[in-house]
């Protein structure tokens, strides 16, 4: 394992225990050079890891300069071995060197660097199951280019072969037993490098029975090149920490001539840039994406930082001080918790490991002990404590000093002057944009998401209130935004800028009406004034290209809510509504014709068309009076007539095909001509009347009642003739037709309000279809006049009768009857 100049540390990446031995083994070594395994690149911001404002979880992002979307990550947590060997030759004034293959190699290749195989050597060096993701090996080893890629073998489990060895047959917990959860030696006499020694003589007999792959043939090449550089250096001692697969490679040195020989196959190098991200527990536990594949990184901080779960060493109340997080974390929920359950929890999951004969409590021991003693056997309240603790949302921090694109320091200043910390959890934020500090931050946040960079999406307000100057987001920050700024960086180098040059560039790409339209809306609530000029050429030269009615109809929508938003924010939109009236016009003449011949699922997308032109086009009409050359020539009227021409077409025949239009789309017509006071609920009867008819097909009856009924069925409950047509149609229904109908109509009154619902089945019950209220089984009450006289002054003045008091019996004769008022409507 080691010569008179070098020692090899083989570890797990991301492993607390690996992380203790580390530390063990330097201040036993104290070497005059520390080597890492990860991208030389790093070096150049290695020292920012001992500045104050640097907080683990953090990651190195190496992306390349005339690309930055091809980018990769090594994340670093403080129970990960790397960091804890970096610490050390920092604090100790030591050279720390990065010595795997440059990320310039992999980021050259445009190959996924987080997306790649794990080779053989690193899930040997974490121990996960074949198919797992290597943590830290993740991000080093996917960046290698694709010639490095050519090779891979099938999947190998080195320490699966371990633990079946040792007559374990889960591999993650035999090496938790034997590493992990190994407690810090308390006897200074003891060997701080005999776990290593262990180690590498188990991986060389492993390596021995498996196959290399090409790719870590590369790396582990690159590696012997830079121990032979420090061994040139003159330095005394070298401390080599990598992972533990790598470890016979680099105790028998081939010729230098060989490892050249393998280099030459590399590929160009690009220029690249390297600095340090915050990152988060969350993240490190993923096992796609930038992730590192940690179940548990909660936990292992938690022994990292605590000791061993297990009593007799320093850390020996690691497992009660877990268990007492649960118990703050539980009752912070409203569960009921005691102390009780602290102690009877950690009695179990000793008594489990003992049972399972294992050395110490593992996270499965306690977790069993979790869910049996305070969570009552509840799922629900263990995967609650799974997320908080035993995976986390701890987000890292680096230094201001840390080298950062233009447009990433932009962001920091506003984040600080607008007072809004990124943070991964989530959580709602409420703005009122008649202030201008919420103002401000609604601008941010428009503005990322004209960048692609989410970090907040709208929400549903939880403030009650229907004006326009409210708006709610939902925030949460994902440390791959760092990509994603860097990727933005192209457009600009602040916020603003950046987003003004995104939007030209989408409007000049854009292929459809709706994609334009939308981008306008953004621009608006983004106050992008730059970047509406293109916008709006782009928006009008599609619009008058377009002759897809339902991209039309689809469009329109938005171009009225970004008037909304222009006036409220004090933009002027006069361009826009221009188009918005030209659109509409297009669409009042060309809908009617486009509903023809439809099936039902393109019935239901032109239905929410069909609602969202209605809306609009009443926004828009609320701003024409005095535009018109008078009201047959206003825009509500003609979509008016629009709607008349879509509600008389006529029905689809009995194949659903032919030239009717669907009745989903007849009676919503129908309905929006009702709502808007354009036709009485007598025609409306009518016309449900000619739909119910016997000649129609029930599932074209179904289809118009879906769209009649839709949004509200309080139309129902004050007209009862309605509901008496409906209720005589569906009684005639032919059996072999009525399972067709039937879940049309559950779907439609299904989205009915459950007190509509109640109040039609209690009248069709009671048999009140008819127009008259059902009688009722309970007496009327008599009447008390002597009471009703003591009153009688104030209901007098409340009605409006006027004149000289009256006598009780002559005031309630004067009272309008219910019946009286119905038959009047």
């Amino acid at each position: 394992m080691s010569d008179a100049a070098v020692t090899l540390l083989g570890i797990r990446h991301h492993g607390p225990g690996s992380a203790r031995a580390v530390a063990a083994a330097l201040e036993r070594l104290r070497p005059d050079v520390v080597l890492i395994e990860g991208p030389p690149e790093a070096d150049a911001v290695v020292g920012l890891a001992a500045e104050p404002g640097m907080v683990p979880p953090v990651a190195l992002l190496a992306h390349a300069v005339d690309d930055p979307s091809k980018a990769a990550f090594w994340p670093f947590a403080a129970f990960s071995p790397e960091w804890v060997a970096i610490r050390y030759a920092l604090d100790q004034g030591v050279p720390v060197r990065f010595i795997d293959l440059p990320a310039a190699y992999g980021l050259a290749s445009g190959a996924e660097v987080p997306g790649g195989t794990p080779a053989p050597g690193d899930q040997a060096s974490d121990g996960r199951s074949p198919g797992g993701r290597a943590p830290g090996d993740q991000a080093s080893d996917g960046q290698a280019p694709e010639v490095l890629d050519a090779e891979r073998e099938s999947p190998y489990d080195p320490i699966g072969q371990l633990a079946a060895a040792a007559g374990h047959a889960d591999s993650e917990s035999w090496w938790e037993d034997v590493v992990e959860h190994r407690a810090p030696s308390v006897d200074p006499a003891a060997d701080a490098l005999a776990p290593f020694s262990a180690v590498a003589e188990a991986m060389t007999a492993l390596r021995e029975r498996a196959t290399t792959s090409r790719r870590d043939e590369l790396r582990e090449a690159y590696m012997r090149q830079a121990v032979r550089a420090a061994r040139r250096a003159r330095y005394a001692r070298i401390a080599v920490v990598c992972g533990a697969w790598h470890v016979p490679a680099l105790s028998s040195m081939p010729t230098v001539a060989h490892d050249r020989a393998l280099l030459a196959e590399l590929p160009k190098k690009v220029r690249t840039e390297i600095t340090w991200v915050p990152w988060t527990h969350r993240r490190l536990s993923q096992h796609t994406g930038y992730g590192a594949g940690i179940d548990s990184p909660g936990w292992y901080h938690h022994l990292f930082t605590n000791g061993a779960s297990g009593g007799g060493s320093p850390g020996g109340r690691a497992l009660a001080h877990w268990m007492t997080r649960v118990a703050e974390l539980l009752r912070a929920e409203d569960h009921p918790v005691s102390s009780a359950h602290v102690i009877e929890a950690v009695r179990l999951a000793e008594t489990l490991a003992a049972m399972r004969g294992r050395p110490l409590a593992g996270l499965a021991e306690t977790l069993d002990a979790v869910r049996a003693v305070m969570c009552d056997g509840s799922e629900l309240a263990l995967a609650l404590v799974h997320d908080r603790l035993v995976v986390g949302d701890t987000l890292g921090e680096v230094p201001e000093s840390a080298p950062t694109v233009p447009l990433q320091r932009d962001l920091s200043r506003l984040q600080r002057s607008l007072r809004l910390k990124p943070e991964p959890e989530p959580r709602e934020l409420d703005l009122d944009l008649r202030k201008e500090n919420d103002t401000a931050r609604s601008l941010l946040l428009h503005r990322l998401r004209l960048l692609g960079i989410d970090w907040g999406s709208p929400a549903r307000s939880t403030v009650n209130s229907t004006g326009t100057f409210r708006e709610s987001w939902r925030l949460r920050w994902q440390p791959e935004f760092a990509v994603r700024i860097a990727v933005a960086a192209q457009w600009g180098t602040t916020v603003e800028a950046a987003a003004t040059g995104r939007a030209v560039e989408r409007a000049a790409r854009a292929t459809a009406l709706p994609q334009l339209t939308e981008l306008v809306e953004h621009c608006l609530l983004a106050e992008l004034p730059a970047a509406l000029p293109a916008v709006m050429r782009a928006l009008a030269d599609r619009a008058a290209l377009d002759t897809d009615v339902a991209q039309l109809a689809e469009a329109l929508p938005a171009l009225v809510r970004a008037l909304r938003y222009g006036d409220v924010r004090g933009t002027d939109s006069a361009a826009l509504e221009g188009v918005a009236r030209g659109l509409a016009d297009r669409i009042c003449v060309g809908l009617p014709p486009a509903c023809i011949g439809l099936d039902a699922e393109q019935a239901g997308v032109l239905r929410g068309h069909l609602e969202g032109v209605h809306a609009a086009i009443g926004l828009l009409e609320a701003d024409e009076p005095g535009r018109a050359a008078g009201p047959a020539d206003s825009l509500g009227e003609r979509w008016a007539v629009t709607l008349r021409s879509l509600a008389r077409r006529q029905p689809l025949s009995g194949t659903g095909s032919g030239a009717g239009v669907p009745g989903l789309l007849r009676g919503r017509a129908t309905r929006l001509l009702l709502d808007g006071g354009r036709i009485d609920s007598e025609e409306a009867g009518r016309r449900l009347g000619l739909a119910l008819s016997p000649g129609s097909q029930p599932a074209d009856t179904a289809g118009w009642v879906e769209g009649f009924l839709a949004g509200s069925g309080v139309l129902l409950l004050h007209d009862p003739a309605l509901l008496g047509l409906l209720d005589r149609w569906l009684s005639g229904v032919p059996a072999e037709a009525f399972t067709d109908v039937l879940p049309l109509l559950r779907r439609t009154f299904a989205a009915l309000e459950s007190g509509v619902r109640r109040t039609v089945g209690e009248r069709v019950a009671a048999g009140a279809l008819d127009g008259t209220a059902p009688s009722s089984a309970v007496p009327a009450a008599e009447l008390d006049v002597e009471r009703a006289d003591a009153a009688l002054p104030v209901l007098t003045l409340l009605l409006g009768l006027g004149g000289a008091a009256v006598g009780t019996s002559t005031a309630v004769a004067r009272i309008p009857r219910q019946t009286d008022r119905r038959s009047a409507g």
